[in-house]
Protein backbone atom coordinates (compact mmCIF):
# COMPACT_ATOMS: atom_id res chain seq x y z
CA UNK A 1 0.00 0.00 0.00
CA UNK A 2 1.93 3.13 -1.49
CA UNK A 3 1.13 6.71 -0.24
CA UNK A 4 -0.76 8.73 -3.04
CA UNK A 5 -0.96 12.12 -3.55
CA UNK A 6 -4.45 12.73 -4.44
CA UNK A 7 -7.37 11.93 -2.07
CA UNK A 8 -8.05 8.37 -2.64
CA UNK A 9 -9.33 6.41 0.72
CA UNK A 10 -7.60 3.45 2.04
CA UNK A 11 -4.23 4.91 1.26
CA UNK A 12 -1.49 7.31 3.52
CA UNK A 13 -1.44 10.25 1.99
CA UNK A 14 2.37 11.97 1.12
CA UNK A 15 1.45 15.55 2.45
CA UNK A 16 4.06 16.66 4.95
CA UNK A 17 6.92 18.58 3.95
CA UNK A 18 10.36 19.97 5.20
CA UNK A 19 8.21 21.82 7.91
CA UNK A 20 6.46 19.07 9.74
CA UNK A 21 9.75 16.92 9.33
CA UNK A 22 11.73 19.59 11.00
CA UNK A 23 9.06 20.19 13.83
CA UNK A 24 8.63 16.62 14.40
CA UNK A 25 12.39 16.22 15.09
CA UNK A 26 12.59 19.67 16.90
CA UNK A 27 9.53 18.47 18.96
CA UNK A 28 10.50 15.15 19.49
CA UNK A 29 14.03 16.15 21.41
CA UNK A 30 12.78 19.51 23.12
CA UNK A 31 10.50 18.34 26.24
CA UNK A 32 10.82 19.02 30.04
CA UNK A 33 14.60 17.00 29.88
CA UNK A 34 16.08 20.53 29.48
CA UNK A 35 14.28 21.58 32.29
CA UNK A 36 15.50 19.49 34.63
CA UNK A 37 18.84 18.17 33.17
CA UNK A 38 21.42 21.04 32.86
CA UNK A 39 21.70 20.87 37.17
CA UNK A 40 22.56 17.37 37.10
CA UNK A 41 25.17 18.27 33.99
CA UNK A 42 26.09 21.15 35.95
CA UNK A 43 26.99 18.77 39.27
CA UNK A 44 29.24 16.36 37.95
CA UNK A 45 31.65 18.55 36.06
CA UNK A 46 33.89 21.33 36.83
CA UNK A 47 33.44 24.43 34.71
CA UNK A 48 31.63 26.12 32.50
CA UNK A 49 33.87 24.98 29.52
CA UNK A 50 33.03 21.46 30.39
CA UNK A 51 29.24 21.98 30.70
CA UNK A 52 28.78 23.27 27.08
CA UNK A 53 31.18 21.16 25.79
CA UNK A 54 29.23 17.95 26.95
CA UNK A 55 25.74 19.21 25.82
CA UNK A 56 27.97 19.80 22.39
CA UNK A 57 29.28 16.63 22.29
CA UNK A 58 26.12 15.02 22.78
CA UNK A 59 24.52 16.38 19.72
CA UNK A 60 27.64 15.44 17.58
CA UNK A 61 26.98 11.74 18.86
CA UNK A 62 23.38 12.08 17.99
CA UNK A 63 24.65 12.81 14.88
CA UNK A 64 26.33 9.60 14.61
CA UNK A 65 23.64 7.81 15.67
CA UNK A 66 21.35 9.39 13.21
CA UNK A 67 23.12 8.00 10.34
CA UNK A 68 21.81 4.81 10.65
CA UNK A 69 18.38 5.01 11.20
CA UNK A 70 18.82 8.12 8.26
CA UNK A 71 20.04 5.45 5.68
CA UNK A 72 17.39 2.77 6.81
CA UNK A 73 14.17 5.36 6.50
CA UNK A 74 15.90 6.84 2.68
CA UNK A 75 16.60 2.82 1.96
CA UNK A 76 13.13 1.72 3.00
CA UNK A 77 10.45 4.28 3.30
CA UNK A 78 7.33 2.96 4.57
CA UNK A 79 5.47 4.02 7.31
CA UNK A 80 6.12 2.38 10.81
CA UNK A 81 9.98 3.65 10.91
CA UNK A 82 12.20 1.08 13.08
CA UNK A 83 9.77 -1.66 12.93
CA UNK A 84 9.67 -1.82 9.47
CA UNK A 85 13.56 -1.95 9.48
CA UNK A 86 14.04 -4.57 12.20
CA UNK A 87 11.28 -6.53 10.05
CA UNK A 88 13.52 -6.17 7.00
CA UNK A 89 16.55 -6.60 8.42
CA UNK A 90 15.89 -9.69 11.14
CA UNK A 91 12.95 -11.07 10.08
CA UNK A 92 9.39 -11.36 11.44
CA UNK A 93 9.72 -12.43 15.03
CA UNK A 94 12.71 -9.64 15.58
CA UNK A 95 10.45 -7.11 13.86
CA UNK A 96 7.47 -8.07 15.66
CA UNK A 97 9.27 -8.29 19.30
CA UNK A 98 10.32 -4.31 18.36
CA UNK A 99 6.99 -2.95 16.77
CA UNK A 100 5.59 -4.45 19.90
CA UNK A 101 7.66 -2.49 22.17
CA UNK A 102 8.05 0.53 20.17
CA UNK A 103 4.05 0.83 20.39
CA UNK A 104 3.89 0.13 24.04
CA UNK A 105 6.31 2.52 24.90
CA UNK A 106 4.50 5.80 22.55
CA UNK A 107 1.17 4.80 24.14
CA UNK A 108 2.59 4.84 27.86
CA UNK A 109 4.41 7.61 27.06
CA UNK A 110 1.14 9.59 26.15
CA UNK A 111 -1.15 8.41 28.98
CA UNK A 112 2.17 10.35 31.36
CA UNK A 113 2.31 13.24 29.49
CA UNK A 114 -1.26 14.06 29.59
CA UNK A 115 -1.05 13.59 33.29
CA UNK A 116 1.96 15.89 33.52
CA UNK A 117 -0.18 18.56 31.15
CA UNK A 118 -2.98 18.36 33.86
CA UNK A 119 -0.72 18.87 36.96
CA UNK A 120 0.36 21.96 34.62
CA UNK A 121 -3.45 23.51 33.94
CA UNK A 122 -3.85 22.83 38.03
CA UNK A 123 -0.90 24.65 38.36
CA UNK A 124 -2.12 27.91 36.87
CA UNK A 125 -5.23 27.60 38.49
CA UNK A 126 -7.62 25.68 35.93
CA UNK A 127 -10.12 22.85 36.34
CA UNK A 128 -8.76 22.73 39.75
CA UNK A 129 -12.39 20.51 40.26
CA UNK A 130 -11.54 17.57 38.31
CA UNK A 131 -9.41 15.15 38.68
CA UNK A 132 -6.03 14.59 37.13
CA UNK A 133 -7.35 11.64 35.07
CA UNK A 134 -9.98 13.58 33.66
CA UNK A 135 -7.95 16.63 32.37
CA UNK A 136 -6.16 13.97 30.72
CA UNK A 137 -8.31 11.99 29.30
CA UNK A 138 -9.61 15.40 27.77
CA UNK A 139 -6.04 15.63 26.25
CA UNK A 140 -6.03 12.53 24.84
CA UNK A 141 -9.08 12.76 23.00
CA UNK A 142 -8.58 16.51 21.56
CA UNK A 143 -5.31 15.13 20.10
CA UNK A 144 -7.37 12.06 19.13
CA UNK A 145 -9.73 14.47 17.38
CA UNK A 146 -7.42 16.47 15.38
CA UNK A 147 -5.68 13.74 14.20
CA UNK A 148 -8.75 12.20 13.07
CA UNK A 149 -9.60 14.87 10.89
CA UNK A 150 -6.92 14.08 8.89
CA UNK A 151 -2.91 14.29 8.03
CA UNK A 152 -2.70 17.50 6.70
CA UNK A 153 -4.43 19.08 10.12
CA UNK A 154 -2.49 16.50 12.58
CA UNK A 155 0.45 17.86 10.63
CA UNK A 156 -0.03 21.37 10.59
CA UNK A 157 -0.73 21.23 14.51
CA UNK A 158 2.37 19.66 15.10
CA UNK A 159 4.28 22.58 13.19
CA UNK A 160 2.52 25.14 14.88
CA UNK A 161 3.45 23.39 18.31
CA UNK A 162 6.85 22.83 17.99
CA UNK A 163 7.30 26.23 16.55
CA UNK A 164 5.70 27.98 19.99
CA UNK A 165 7.99 26.43 22.18
CA UNK A 166 10.69 26.53 19.94
CA UNK A 167 9.84 30.44 20.10
CA UNK A 168 9.41 30.37 23.88
CA UNK A 169 12.83 28.84 24.45
CA UNK A 170 14.69 31.62 22.22
CA UNK A 171 12.42 34.49 24.15
CA UNK A 172 13.73 32.93 27.15
CA UNK A 173 17.34 32.95 26.64
CA UNK A 174 17.06 36.59 25.28
CA UNK A 175 15.42 37.55 28.57
CA UNK A 176 18.45 35.65 30.44
CA UNK A 177 20.95 37.34 28.65
CA UNK A 178 19.75 40.94 29.42
CA UNK A 179 20.57 40.58 33.04
CA UNK A 180 23.98 41.64 34.07
CA UNK A 181 26.15 38.43 34.49
CA UNK A 182 25.79 36.30 37.75
CA UNK A 183 23.91 39.10 39.07
CA UNK A 184 21.92 36.80 41.48
CA UNK A 185 24.45 34.41 41.94
CA UNK A 186 25.65 33.49 44.95
CA UNK A 187 29.46 33.01 45.89
CA UNK A 188 28.21 30.22 48.57
CA UNK A 189 25.87 27.83 46.29
CA UNK A 190 29.19 28.35 43.91
CA UNK A 191 31.41 27.09 45.61
CA UNK A 192 28.96 24.59 47.22
CA UNK A 193 29.80 21.98 44.60
CA UNK A 194 33.38 21.47 43.20
CA UNK A 195 33.42 17.79 41.38
CA UNK A 196 36.73 16.52 40.38
CA UNK A 197 36.51 15.34 36.80
CA UNK A 198 36.87 11.51 36.20
CA UNK A 199 35.42 9.37 34.19
CA UNK A 200 32.64 7.96 36.76
CA UNK A 201 31.86 11.80 36.77
CA UNK A 202 31.77 12.48 33.04
CA UNK A 203 29.68 9.20 32.73
CA UNK A 204 26.95 11.14 35.20
CA UNK A 205 26.91 14.19 33.20
CA UNK A 206 26.57 12.26 29.60
CA UNK A 207 23.61 10.29 30.67
CA UNK A 208 21.30 12.80 31.02
CA UNK A 209 22.71 14.41 28.01
CA UNK A 210 22.32 11.96 26.21
CA UNK A 211 18.42 11.12 27.29
CA UNK A 212 17.23 14.82 27.06
CA UNK A 213 18.47 13.97 23.16
CA UNK A 214 15.99 11.31 22.68
CA UNK A 215 12.98 11.62 20.59
CA UNK A 216 15.58 12.78 17.31
CA UNK A 217 14.23 9.91 14.94
CA UNK A 218 10.47 10.97 15.28
CA UNK A 219 10.73 11.52 11.09
CA UNK A 220 11.38 8.44 10.25
CA UNK A 221 7.88 6.98 10.93
CA UNK A 222 6.11 9.24 7.95
CA UNK A 223 8.38 7.97 5.36
CA UNK A 224 5.24 7.53 3.39
CA UNK A 225 3.97 10.80 4.28
CA UNK A 226 6.88 13.13 3.65
CA UNK A 227 7.32 14.55 0.06
CA UNK A 228 10.69 13.22 -1.27
CA UNK A 229 11.41 11.51 1.70
CA UNK A 230 14.93 10.10 -0.08
CA UNK A 231 15.79 13.91 0.61
CA UNK A 232 13.42 15.97 3.12
CA UNK A 233 14.01 12.89 5.81
CA UNK A 234 17.62 13.52 5.71
CA UNK A 235 17.58 17.38 5.71
CA UNK A 236 14.99 16.62 8.59
CA UNK A 237 16.46 14.68 10.78
CA UNK A 238 20.50 16.00 10.60
CA UNK A 239 18.69 19.59 10.74
CA UNK A 240 16.56 19.20 13.65
CA UNK A 241 19.69 17.88 15.48
CA UNK A 242 21.63 21.01 14.88
CA UNK A 243 19.09 23.16 15.93
CA UNK A 244 18.04 21.28 18.80
CA UNK A 245 22.16 21.59 19.66
CA UNK A 246 21.95 25.48 19.37
CA UNK A 247 19.29 25.52 21.27
CA UNK A 248 20.50 23.30 24.10
CA UNK A 249 24.01 24.95 24.54
CA UNK A 250 22.37 28.41 23.99
CA UNK A 251 19.86 27.44 26.90
CA UNK A 252 22.88 26.03 29.23
CA UNK A 253 25.01 29.18 28.23
CA UNK A 254 22.56 31.25 29.49
CA UNK A 255 21.60 29.70 32.70
CA UNK A 256 25.76 29.99 33.49
CA UNK A 257 24.90 33.73 32.67
CA UNK A 258 22.68 34.21 35.40
CA UNK A 259 23.72 31.29 37.94
CA UNK A 260 26.61 30.33 39.25
CA UNK A 261 27.79 26.68 38.59
CA UNK A 262 26.71 25.76 42.20
CA UNK A 263 23.33 27.42 42.12
CA UNK A 264 22.58 25.75 38.75
CA UNK A 265 24.28 22.34 40.06
CA UNK A 266 21.64 22.46 43.59
CA UNK A 267 18.67 23.04 41.45
CA UNK A 268 16.10 20.53 40.26
CA UNK A 269 14.55 22.93 37.64
CA UNK A 270 17.26 25.17 37.27
CA UNK A 271 15.65 27.21 33.76
CA UNK A 272 12.82 27.99 36.25
CA UNK A 273 15.41 29.35 38.74
CA UNK A 274 17.25 31.43 36.29
CA UNK A 275 13.82 32.84 35.19
CA UNK A 276 12.42 33.83 38.63
CA UNK A 277 16.34 35.39 38.85
CA UNK A 278 15.19 37.64 36.02
CA UNK A 279 10.92 37.62 35.74
CA UNK A 280 10.30 37.28 39.56
CA UNK A 281 6.61 36.05 40.39
CA UNK A 282 6.15 36.14 37.35
CA UNK A 283 8.36 33.26 36.26
CA UNK A 284 6.38 30.66 37.71
CA UNK A 285 3.35 31.47 34.73
CA UNK A 286 5.62 32.12 32.25
CA UNK A 287 7.26 28.70 32.43
CA UNK A 288 4.20 26.89 32.98
CA UNK A 289 2.57 27.95 30.01
CA UNK A 290 5.75 27.29 28.00
CA UNK A 291 5.62 23.35 29.45
CA UNK A 292 2.02 23.33 28.43
CA UNK A 293 2.62 23.97 24.83
CA UNK A 294 5.28 21.70 24.83
CA UNK A 295 3.49 18.98 26.44
CA UNK A 296 0.50 19.02 23.97
CA UNK A 297 2.70 19.36 20.81
CA UNK A 298 4.32 16.37 22.27
CA UNK A 299 1.41 14.57 23.06
CA UNK A 300 0.09 15.13 19.50
CA UNK A 301 3.55 13.63 18.15
CA UNK A 302 3.56 10.43 20.14
CA UNK A 303 -0.46 9.72 19.08
CA UNK A 304 0.59 10.64 15.43
CA UNK A 305 3.89 8.00 15.88
CA UNK A 306 1.84 4.99 17.53
CA UNK A 307 -0.75 4.73 15.16
CA UNK A 308 1.73 4.69 12.25
CA UNK A 309 3.35 1.78 14.20
CA UNK A 310 0.20 -0.11 14.69
CA UNK A 311 -1.29 1.03 10.90
CA UNK A 312 2.40 -1.12 9.74
CA UNK A 313 2.23 -3.68 11.97
CA UNK A 314 -1.76 -4.43 10.96
CA UNK A 315 -0.24 -3.95 7.24
CA UNK A 316 2.08 -7.19 7.85
CA UNK A 317 -1.07 -8.91 9.36
CA UNK A 318 1.23 -9.11 13.06
CA UNK A 319 -2.05 -7.16 14.09
CA UNK A 320 -5.71 -7.49 12.82
CA UNK A 321 -6.12 -6.10 9.35
CA UNK A 322 -9.29 -3.75 10.28
CA UNK A 323 -6.46 -1.62 12.06
CA UNK A 324 -4.64 -0.48 7.97
CA UNK A 325 -8.02 1.48 7.13
CA UNK A 326 -7.24 4.75 6.06
CA UNK A 327 -9.73 7.59 6.11
CA UNK A 328 -9.81 9.53 3.06
CA UNK A 329 -7.71 12.41 4.60
CA UNK A 330 -5.03 10.27 5.55
CA UNK A 331 -5.40 8.90 8.60
CA UNK A 332 -4.96 5.07 9.96
CA UNK A 333 -8.27 5.88 12.15
CA UNK A 334 -9.12 2.56 13.86
CA UNK A 335 -5.62 2.20 14.99
CA UNK A 336 -5.90 5.71 15.94
CA UNK A 337 -8.65 4.99 18.67
CA UNK A 338 -7.04 1.73 19.95
CA UNK A 339 -3.69 3.66 20.50
CA UNK A 340 -6.16 6.61 22.21
CA UNK A 341 -8.08 4.30 23.96
CA UNK A 342 -5.14 2.45 25.21
CA UNK A 343 -3.49 6.02 26.39
CA UNK A 344 -6.37 7.30 27.77
CA UNK A 345 -7.66 3.92 30.21
CA UNK A 346 -3.95 4.27 31.16
CA UNK A 347 -3.99 7.62 32.10
CA UNK A 348 -7.49 7.68 33.38
CA UNK A 349 -6.07 4.81 36.03
CA UNK A 350 -2.93 5.87 36.51
CA UNK A 351 -1.66 2.42 35.70
CA UNK A 352 1.26 3.92 33.49
CA UNK A 353 3.91 4.54 36.25
CA UNK A 354 4.90 0.72 36.29
CA UNK A 355 4.69 0.56 32.79
CA UNK A 356 6.98 3.50 31.74
CA UNK A 357 9.82 1.99 34.37
CA UNK A 358 9.57 -1.36 32.44
CA UNK A 359 9.67 0.57 28.94
CA UNK A 360 12.83 2.41 29.79
CA UNK A 361 15.08 0.78 27.97
CA UNK A 362 12.94 0.41 25.03
CA UNK A 363 13.55 4.30 24.35
CA UNK A 364 17.15 3.75 24.22
CA UNK A 365 16.69 0.28 22.57
CA UNK A 366 14.64 1.22 19.69
CA UNK A 367 17.64 3.22 17.93
CA UNK A 368 20.50 0.79 19.11
CA UNK A 369 18.61 -1.73 17.06
CA UNK A 370 18.26 0.63 14.34
CA UNK A 371 21.87 0.50 14.21
CA UNK A 372 22.37 -2.98 13.79
CA UNK A 373 19.55 -3.10 11.25
CA UNK A 374 21.58 -1.15 9.00
CA UNK A 375 24.69 -3.11 9.28
CA UNK A 376 22.71 -6.08 8.82
CA UNK A 377 20.88 -4.91 5.77
CA UNK A 378 24.01 -3.63 3.95
CA UNK A 379 25.27 -7.50 3.95
CA UNK A 380 21.61 -9.39 3.57
CA UNK A 381 20.78 -6.50 0.47
CA UNK A 382 24.02 -5.20 -1.28
CA UNK A 383 22.09 -3.93 -3.99
CA UNK A 384 19.49 -1.99 -2.25
CA UNK A 385 19.00 1.56 -3.53
CA UNK A 386 20.30 3.67 -0.41
CA UNK A 387 20.18 7.71 -1.29
CA UNK A 388 21.70 8.06 1.65
CA UNK A 389 24.63 6.21 2.74
CA UNK A 390 25.98 6.94 6.28
CA UNK A 391 29.89 8.29 5.84
CA UNK A 392 32.57 5.95 6.95
CA UNK A 393 30.17 2.69 7.03
CA UNK A 394 30.12 0.95 10.13
CA UNK A 395 31.64 3.50 12.21
CA UNK A 396 28.26 5.91 13.10
CA UNK A 397 26.38 2.62 13.45
CA UNK A 398 28.79 0.96 15.92
CA UNK A 399 29.63 4.08 17.71
CA UNK A 400 25.83 4.58 17.97
CA UNK A 401 25.41 1.01 19.36
CA UNK A 402 28.04 1.41 21.93
CA UNK A 403 26.60 4.30 23.14
CA UNK A 404 23.35 3.12 23.70
CA UNK A 405 24.14 -0.53 24.92
CA UNK A 406 26.16 1.78 27.63
CA UNK A 407 23.33 3.70 28.49
CA UNK A 408 20.46 0.60 28.31
CA UNK A 409 23.00 -0.98 30.83
CA UNK A 410 22.80 1.99 33.58
CA UNK A 411 18.88 1.64 33.34
CA UNK A 412 19.71 -2.08 34.56
CA UNK A 413 22.17 -1.10 36.81
CA UNK A 414 19.76 1.67 38.91
CA UNK A 415 16.53 -0.51 38.41
CA UNK A 416 17.19 -4.36 37.37
CA UNK A 417 13.68 -5.24 38.15
CA UNK A 418 11.81 -3.20 36.06
CA UNK A 419 14.49 -3.13 33.28
CA UNK A 420 14.10 -7.17 33.48
CA UNK A 421 10.49 -7.24 33.10
CA UNK A 422 10.47 -4.96 30.29
CA UNK A 423 13.13 -7.65 28.88
CA UNK A 424 11.08 -10.65 29.88
CA UNK A 425 8.04 -8.86 28.13
CA UNK A 426 9.73 -8.75 24.88
CA UNK A 427 11.13 -12.59 25.11
CA UNK A 428 7.37 -13.57 25.73
CA UNK A 429 6.08 -11.68 22.41
CA UNK A 430 8.74 -13.12 20.34
CA UNK A 431 8.14 -16.82 21.96
CA UNK A 432 4.43 -16.00 20.89
CA UNK A 433 4.84 -14.81 17.55
CA UNK A 434 6.88 -17.96 17.12
CA UNK A 435 4.45 -20.33 17.99
CA UNK A 436 1.56 -18.23 16.21
CA UNK A 437 4.35 -18.29 12.92
CA UNK A 438 4.69 -22.58 13.49
CA UNK A 439 0.85 -22.50 14.02
CA UNK A 440 -0.10 -20.29 10.68
CA UNK A 441 2.59 -22.92 9.00
CA UNK A 442 0.93 -25.75 9.90
CA UNK A 443 -2.65 -24.41 9.03
CA UNK A 444 -1.39 -23.92 5.23
CA UNK A 445 0.31 -27.25 4.83
CA UNK A 446 -2.94 -28.74 6.02
CA UNK A 447 -4.73 -27.22 3.47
Amino acid sequence: MAAKQDGTAGELLRVLGIGFGLAVVVGGIVGQGIMRTPGIVAGALPNEAWILGAWTLGGVIVLLDACATVELGTSVPRAGGPYVFAERAFGPIGGTMLGWADWINYTVAISFVSVVFAEYVQRLGLATALPLGAIAVLLIAAVGVVNWIGTRTSGASQVLGSAVKGIGLILLIALLWLVPRHAHASNHAASAITPVLGIAAFAIAMRPVAITYGGWNGCVYFCEEVHRPERNIVRATFGGIVLVVLLYVAVNASLLHVLSRGQIAGSKLPVADAAAAVLGPASGAAITVLAVFSVIAICNLQAMTATRIAFAMARNRVLPTVLTRVSASGTPRIALLCTIGAAALLASTGGYERLIAIGAPFTIGVPAVCDLAAVALRWKEPALERPFRMPLFPLPALVGFAVNALLIGSLFYEDPFNSSLGVGLLVAIGIATRIQAHAALQRAAAT
